[in-house]
């Protein structure tokens, strides 16, 4: 078996740790296994502090990127869970209007079962609507993310019902998903802002591509769709070699490159240091984090070494000094 075949083994197995409810759920009973795992996760998590993140989200800013944020969680299946999700978005838009020293309002990010979806779609309606508003009020976009496939339809429709209502809506569509080109169609014709990314969750081959040459030749003519309409638009990747293919092709002259706080940044860097497309830094932040790390180390599973010497030998974290 090959180094490629040993990779794709892993990066399974870690989606399969991510999409296990009795491990997640262990990890939210378990102080000590969050004690143990979170060295590791502060290299992709910005901060378990709200105020803290918007400082370090300042400092991104004050180097020349944009910058995104995400309160960490997904698949919320009690009405205290979204309650709770739903207030800290309306408090930390309130926060980051106060906060001195950002120089413009992060984007918000947000799974739409983090909200509701999964009690009713009345619920993630109301819940998405007053995010949206608030937001609205205080010059803030917002942009959903992309699930499991399994939501799809749930969140292309809520995006449908939500996008005539809302101009600083924007949604995530996965590449790897053999519906998205017919799906694009109809996502573009809102002008909402588009993300695209390549698809993080272990789908079958029946409905999804894998990683590899195909996906990636997806991705570029997607983007190319995308660059040719009229909307705003992020390419959001971490594969180096894709960045590189995109830029010197040009199909991406209108966008944004978006990438995951503390994966790659000396990519990020180099591409906002170029200057040829604008760069956003997208962070998240809190105490479930579970499944975030796991994704993260799941897309390069070299980075279990990584993870191996964060648990090992514990260091502060040195955000913008990344960047």
């Amino acid at each position: 078996m090959n180094d490629i075949d040993n990779s794709l083994l892993a990066t399974l197995a870690l989606k399969k740790l991510a999409a296990n409810k009795t491990y997640r759920d262990l990890f939210l009973a378990s102080d000590t296994l969050r004690d143990f795992l979170r060295p590791a996760a502060l290299r992709y998590i910005i901060s378990e502090d709200r105020l803290e993140m918007l400082d370090k989200l300042a400092a991104l800013q004050g180097k020349g990127y944009r910058t995104g944020v995400e309160y960490v969680g997904e698949e919320a299946t009690t009405l205290a869970e979204v309650t709770t999700a739903t207030d800290e978005y309306l408090k930390l838009i309130d926060l980051m209007a106060l906060h001195p020293t950002l120089a413009e309002p992060p984007q918000l990010g947000f799974d739409l079962s983090n909200v509701g979806t999964i009690i009713s779609r009345e619920l993630a309606i109301e819940n998405c609507s007053k995010i949206l508003a608030h937001a609205a009020d205080k010059e803030v976009g917002v942009i959903l993310s992309m699930e499991r496939s399994q939501w799809t339809d749930s969140i292309l429709d809520i995006f449908m019902h939500l996008s005539a209502r809302f101009a600083n809506l924007g949604i995530t569509l996965q590449a790897q998903l053999n519906r998205t080109p017919d799906d694009l169609a109809q996502v573009l014709a809102t002008g909402c802002k588009v993300r695209l990314v390549k698809g993080v969750y272990a789908e079958p081959a029946a409905i999804a591509l894998p990683r590899g040459a195909q996906l990636n030749e997806r991705y570029l003519g997607l983007l190319d769709r995308i660059n040719g309409a009229s909307t705003n638009y992020a390419f959001a990747t971490q594969d180096p070699l894709l960045v590189k293919e995109i830029l010197a092709s040009g199909i991406a002259s209108r966008g944004e490159l978006e990438m995951l706080h503390g994966v790659r940044p000396e990519l990020i860097k180099a591409v906002k240091d170029q200057g040829q497309v604008k760069t956003r830094v997208s962070a998240v932040y809190g105490t479930n984090w579970y499944l975030h790390l796991l994704h993260r180390v799941a897309e390069f599973p070299q980075n279990i070494f990584l993870a191996l010497d964060d648990v090992a030998s514990p260091r502060p974290s040195e955000t913008a000094n990344h960047y």
